[in-house]
């Protein structure tokens, strides 16, 4: 499972991507936190305001910071949708 917090490295991108890395720790599975800065890839997945979080390359979450628990229910229905 991959989580990707798309943004420039401004604050909230920051902020961002400690609430992922917080709700990714402890998973019973393996779960991949990665920074994407580069603009060009950022605007491939249609997010027009940044911080963004994506998840398994669904975006969950744009132009806002989700809270851990946000992002861990998210993770928890991707390993379901995983899983059919």
């Amino acid at each position: 499972m991959e989580i990707k917090v798309l943004g420039t490295g401004c604050t909230k991108c920051k902020k961002l991507f400690a609430e992922a890395e917080e709700a990714a720790r402890g998973r019973a599975q393996p779960v991949t936190v990665v920074k994407v800065e580069d603009f060009k890839d950022i605007m491939s997945y249609g997010v027009r305001q940044t911080p963004a979080l994506v998840i398994d390359g669904k975006v969950r979450a744009a132009g806002r910071i989700a809270s851990a628990q946000e992002i861990a229910a998210w993770l928890d229905e991707a390993a379901r949708e995983g899983g059919k």
